[in-house]
């Protein structure tokens, strides 16, 4: 009987899992809304104080996405003075949705990753993950690879999609 010997594990082909690289910490949505007349209308004196009076160290650590869920318009400022108030505190501070902060954290993971080990070989970018990966963490990926490695693909060893290869 021959013996079964796995191509994939001995060739160059590497694998990244942007999985892996899923920034741990407690996610929180902090909703403007809460301190707004009718959801709709921000009164500042008013504003002000429900922030002031408001315990901000239960997001003590935590990635912080600050949004509105209603279609008022906020002035600048109000975001502004909820970053104060989550500064030292939070460890992130997003303007936008979970998924804008996803983005944000995978942004910062990637510009700051060495791809120097995937100098001239494939790639593989893995896809399927069970934690929340956003789309523009791929595509920021697939751009940093494209000065390194030999190709890039998606998916998985079995099944994968080509992406871009070096001419």
């Amino acid at each position: 009987m021959e013996e079964i010997v796995n191509r994939v594990a001995n060739s160059k082909l590497k694998t990244i899992d942007l999985e892996d690289y899923y920034p741990a910490g407690e996610r929180s949505v902090i909703d403007i809304a809460q301190w707004l007349l009718h959801g709709l209308v921000l009164a500042e004196s008013r504003f002000r104080e429900s922030v002031k009076n408001t315990d901000f160290t239960v997001y003590q650590n935590h990635f912080v996405a600050v949004t509105c869920s209603t279609d008022a318009i906020i002035p600048q400022w109000a975001w502004m003075v909820l970053q104060a108030a989550l500064t030292g505190i939070a460890q992130r501070v997003v303007l936008g949705s979970l998924e804008d902060l996803e983005t944000e954290l995978y942004h910062d993971v990637i510009k700051d990753m060495d791809v120097s080990a995937y100098l001239n070989l494939p790639v593989i970018i893995k896809g399927c993950s069970n934690k929340p990966v956003p789309l523009a963490a791929y595509t920021k990926l697939t751009a940093k690879l494209q000065g390194t490695a030999r190709s890039i693909m998606y998916g998985e060893a079995c099944s994968a999609v080509p992406v871009y290869k070096r001419k």
